[in-house]
């Protein structure tokens, strides 16, 4: 042989053997992230292993928490940060739109205590409209912006690194919709609308919901995305219930949402093929789609999934250079960012400085997502707004903050309800029904009209008149009127002689100011005409029919953390009346504080009621008596010219509302004291009153419910019954 057919022979066997190895490309790998609510977790564990194992995706699909995950994922977080950040997210406080309620306006303080927040009713030009959703999914966005790095830049979905698709389901049309373009953020949130839980979200001119009614584990969708010649597919739906745990209204609308989900899912598995797919469904026996607190052994039961199969792993690993190339595709944001200018979105009846007043993020600053939250939150907790959000934006050589408040669609005219159930076992009962109508933005400085009304045992009428004098709304006039009838009962050595009826008009003319979420005082004149008449029994006090009027001063403070059982924080409220034509004055103040250990709250409250200058008359007398106001008398059995009282307290949470749902449920005990100085009932209990409780309840979504006992020492003994709001 030649030696030139000898190097024809050699260049021969060259490129048998190397041109299929330059010509080869790594097969492209796509990830399917299916939904299941908490269960998502498990996706992260699966991540874990992929990183380790080095397998390199090519692109990514998702559903509901898959679409979290997988858009994590897109913009570059390592497996080991997505743990970080759903640890240390409170998940029960995320499903509940109002920032903390120290952080309302002292108005909203008083319409959420009378007034049950979950009934309120829009009133529109196309009729009586309700809320979308248990959750607006306030908190759950602003989360979404930091798991996304959103204060560096709103991240749209065509720039990132890695192909990314997000399934939502018009709930219009019931279409199947993929996001492969647009605001990530968005798209994230319209997936995870759970119907019935989260509001649906508004995003392009439609209404989007959970994305697994339609496509819950998205793998054509993958494949299609970068033309993967393999997909790893990982299934965290929930199962079926069985026949016999269906029975509430509840868990038959959890079951319809599993069956047209299981559905869709099946066909998707099918699609897969063996030889060259994974799937995977980690075992995740126990846990529901509600378990968000439970993350972490969720992620560990999808990292125990993903360990069992890595030697079917092995066929997705590569080299660890090209692993680290493929890891150097997701840019890092520029964490020097610098804010510029901040703007405000336009909107329609709330002027912009109701917005702004709230905002403490100064031009020059880097952007801090827990200081963005902290103001927006206080915005969305004026009331006025579906949602409140921001992004940053690039415009020329400006780093611009956008905040983007969405006004309620079932606004800004709303009615409001209120129940009020007061028993003493066994014995006397109240009940009372309460309706209000509500008008806000009645102009540009934020006047807001509150008609009150009350029927039952007791019956009330009232207007109430709010007018901010300027644009920040630190200053304001309240002109107000209330009419109220209700019946005293007039008690003895524990027993009741009589009853009396108490009419009352009042009418106020006041200007305060605003202390922010702290509270308010203000100062005016206070007129009354009380109407104190015999009904039944024996008339043991004279009837009185007064009219008084004079200045009068209140100061109203209150930075707890909860609507009634709050688990810390403390009040203070104290208010001056003097009447000029009644001849007496009267102060009174309150304080109340609590403070949490692990599942223990300890309370305490101290009360005074005092004259001045000559002595209270009976219709604005002090009052003692009922459940932890000496618990095991009547309500306001002791009626007098002045009052001292104190109780501490300790209770026990002992569980805790469903995700959406604020409050908790306690077991609790109260010792108290009181002491009445010239007395007009009980005219014989002279000195300090020792009286203590013990009680079942706590906060719920109708309002504040328990059943306690209370005992007075050496006297009375009384089971209580509560249901609704003060």
């Amino acid at each position: 042989m030649t030696d030139t057919a000898k190097r024809l022979a050699l260049c021969f066997c060259l490129a048998v053997w190397v041109l299929p190895l330059v010509a080869a490309e790594r097969p492209r790998v796509a990830l399917v992230l299916g939904g299941g609510g908490a269960r998502g977790a498990a996706h992260i564990g699966v991540l874990e292993v992929l990183e380790r194992e080095r397998v390199a995706i090519d692109c990514v699909a998702g559903t509901s928490m898959g679409a979290l995950v997988a858009g994590a994922l897109a913009v570059g977080l390592r497996p080991a940060e997505m743990r970080e950040m759903l640890a240390g997210a409170d998940w029960v406080d995320m499903f509940q739109d109002n920032p903390a309620y120290s952080e309302l306006s002292y108005r909203n303080h008083v319409v959420s205590q009378r007034y049950l927040p979950g009934s309120e009713t829009g009133v529109t030009d196309k009729g009586v409209q309700y809320q979308p959703g248990v959750v607006a999914g306030q908190k759950i966005k602003l989360f979404f912006n930091r798991v996304v790095r959103a204060e560096y830049g709103e991240p749209m979905i065509e720039k990132l690194a890695m192909p990314l698709a997000i399934i939502a389901t018009d709930i219009g049309t019931g279409e199947r919709v993929v996001f492969r373009d647009g605001s990530l953020t968005q798209a994230m949130r319209a997936s995870m609308s759970v119907p019935g839980l989260l509001s649906p979200q508004v995003y392009r001119g439609r209404k989007f919901v959970d994305g697994g009614l339609v496509d819950n584990l998205p793998v054509e969708e993958a494949r299609r995305l970068c033309n993967a010649d393999m997909v790893i597919a990982i299934n965290v739906g929930s199962p079926l219930l069985k026949a016999e745990d269906v029975g509430s209204l509840l868990t038959v609308s959890a079951q319809m949402i599993n069956i047209l989900t299981e559905q869709n899912v099946a066909r998707s598995i099918a699609a897969l093929d063996p030889a060259r797919d994974l799937y995977l469904r980690p075992d995740l026996e126990g846990l529901t789609a509600g378990d968000f607190p439970k993350n972490a052994e969720i992620a560990d039961r999808g990292k125990a999934a993903a360990e069992a199969i890595v030697p079917q792993l092995q066929r997705f690993k590569v080299p660890e250079p090209e692993y680290l190339a493929w890891r150097e595709r997701f840019p890092q944001p520029d964490r020097e960012l610098t804010i510029h200018e901040v703007q405000v979105a336009a909107l329609g009846d709330v002027d912009s400085r109701a917005v702004t007043r709230h905002l403490n993020l100064k031009y020059g600053n880097t952007p801090e997502p827990e200081k963005i939250e902290r103001d927006l939150l206080r915005v969305y907790g004026d009331g006025f707004y579906e949602s409140v959000d921001y992004s940053v934006l690039q415009e020329r050589d400006k780093n611009i903050l956008r905040i983007t408040p969405i006004e309620k669609s079932w606004g800004p005219d709303y009615l409001r309800f209120g129940l009020r159930l007061d028993a003493v076992l066994g014995d006397e009962a109240t009940f009372a029904l309460r309706g209000a109508y509500h008008k806000t933005w009645i102009n540009s400085l934020g006047g807001e009209l509150l008609v009150t009304g009350e029927i039952g045992n007791s019956s009330a009428l009232g207007v109430d008149w709010y007018q901010p004098v300027e644009k920040t709304q630190h200053v304001f006039v309240q002109p107000s009127m209330l009419a109220r009838r209700e019946r005293q009962g007039i008690y003895e050595n524990d027993k009741r002689y009589a009853e009396y009826q108490v009419r009352t008009l009042e009418t106020r003319l006041a200007a305060g100011l605003a202390l922010g979420s702290v509270g308010q005082v203000k100062g005016g004149w206070l007129t009354r005409m009380s109407d104190y008449e015999f009904y039944t029994g024996v008339p043991l006090l004279p009837n009185v029919q007064k009219w008084s009027s004079g200045p009068e001063l209140r100061a109203d403070m209150d930075q707890m953390d909860r609507l009634y059982f709050p688990q810390k924080g403390w009040a203070l409220n104290g208010s001056y009346f003097e009447s000029v034509t009644g001849d007496y004055s009267k102060i009174t103040g309150e304080f109340k504080g609590a403070q949490n250990w692990n599942d223990f709250v300890f309370t305490t409250a101290l009360r005074m009621t005092d004259s001045p200058k000559g002595n209270l008359p009976l219709y604005d007398a002090a009052r003692l008596g009922g459940f932890m106001n000496l618990s095991g008398f009547y309500s306001d059995q002791m009626i007098g010219d002045s009052m001292r009282f104190g109780s501490v307290g300790v209770a026990r949470i002992v569980g805790r509302m469903p995700l959406g749902l604020r409050g908790d449920l306690r077991v609790g005990a109260t010792l108290e004291a009181g002491r009445m100085g010239l007395r007009y009932t009980e005219t014989e209990r002279d000195g300090w009153q020792q009286a203590s409780s013990l009680y079942f309840g706590g906060e719920t979504p109708m309002g504040i419910m328990y059943l306690g006992w209370g005992h007075v020492r050496n006297a009375s003994s009384h089971w209580y019954l509560f249901i609704g709001t003060p």
